[in-house]
């Protein structure tokens, strides 16, 4: 036990006379000056060590470089391709710009007839209710239109207006407004024509062309009407459409204008503004009478078919129709098929509406236009 306890003061003074580092290593602790000297090598290898490894990195930099000149010399090449292509593409577009240039001077009805017809394209079909409707208002605006609307052929009784009527097929009602008078003044009963001379009568009425086949037809009519009718002319349709060269548009242009009987009369007129206005898609006459007289009532269709006729021969031309001067255009299908713009299109109207003679030589008190001259007149 004594030798145990003499020897732990000498283990003590060794501790105490030694560095922690010595202690646990059992080596002498390096002194101040070596621990300074092993730090500042410490730093100087790490620094050394920095820069060999940032040495690849400079050797990069001439490689980074080198890609960023290539990449600019690209950058060049797309930007005079560009300035290239948009000095050939300059001449297109100043070629486009003249192209487009007469479409910015499209009047605004032509944009607002194709916004329309395209509209009409993508609509639903319309109902009878809304077609019955859309026919009887245009009947509405045509009265107000045509309030002296007539049949254009000039007459003073029954038996002048079926032979007048006969004479118009082919031609137009001037032209046998101005044959007549002598036709009727040489032979002015069914008596007096149906005993003339034949060659007579077609020298009368050469001017309204088939001169022949139409001398045939009213002597005819003048025969018949002497032997079976007492000289007078019938109030019945299934009287008239026995008559020679009589059909049911002449009977019903003679039953509404000389006897008060309600009939449609179906003329080339007639039968293409209906088709326009799509009341009807029929080219049968008979067919055509029978569809577009269910629209209306009865008692309207002897004036209907004058006001139609009336505007198919003033504005609603076969070829080219004033739809700019139309005073129905609102209410027409067909809108923008002629010409739309309004001083153009009121150089298209014919008749009075033109400021021209009318087709009578005699017209009604009510008619606003001039009549048409005598046959040699003009």
């Amino acid at each position: 036990m004594g030798e145990q306890v003499a020897a732990e003061p000498e283990n003590a003074t060794k501790a105490t006379n030694s560095t922690p580092g010595e202690a646990a290593t059992g080596r002498p602790a390096p002194t101040r000056a070596g621990a300074e000297k092993k730090a500042t090598g410490a730093a100087a290898k790490k620094v050394t060590g920095g820069a060999k490894k940032t040495a690849p990195a400079k050797k990069a930099a001439p490689a980074k470089a080198a890609g960023a000149k290539k990449t600019v010399a690209a950058k060049k090449a797309v930007a005079a391709k560009k300035a290239a292509a948009g000095k050939q593409a300059a001449p297109a577009k100043k070629a486009t710009r003249a192209k487009s240039a007469p479409v910015e001077a499209v009047p605004a009805q032509a944009a607002l007839a194709e916004s329309a017809r395209a509209a009409k394209a993508t609509a639903k079909p319309e109902s009878r209710t809304a077609l019955v409707r859309r026919a009887r208002r245009i009947n509405r605006e045509l009265a107000d239109v045509y309030p002296y609307a007539h049949p254009e052929l000039d007459f003073e009784n029954p038996f002048q207006l079926l032979l007048a009527t006969v004479l118009s097929a082919q031609t137009t009602d001037l032209r046998v407004n101005q044959t007549t008078p002598a036709l009727f003044a040489k032979y002015p009963t069914p008596e007096d024509l149906a005993a003339a001379n034949p060659e007579e009568v077609e020298e009368l009425i050469r001017p309204t062309g088939f001169f022949r086949a139409k001398t045939k037809s009213i002597m005819g009519i003048a025969k018949t009407l002497r032997d079976e009718f007492d000289g007078e002319v019938p109030g019945r349709l299934e009287d008239l459409v026995k008559l020679p060269g009589v059909g049911r548009k002449t009977a019903f242009v003679v039953l509404g204008n000389a006897f008060g009987v309600p009939g449609l009369t179906v003329d080339t007129h007639f039968g293409r503004l209906v088709r326009r206005w799509k009341w009807t898609d029929e080219t049968d006459p008979d067919k055509v009478e029978a569809a577009v007289g269910a629209l209306f009532p009865k008692s309207e269709w002897t004036m209907l078919s004058h006001r139609v006729i009336f505007h198919g021969r003033r504005i609603c031309h076969s070829r080219k129709p004033a739809c700019g001067a139309c005073p129905i255009a609102p209410l027409c299908p067909a809108y923008g098929e002629g010409e739309t713009d309004p001083e153009k299109a009121k150089k298209l109207l014919k008749y009075e509406k033109g400021g021209m003679p009318g087709q009578r030589l005699k017209p009604p008190p009510n008619y606003p236009g001039r009549p048409a001259p005598p046959l040699g007149a003009g």
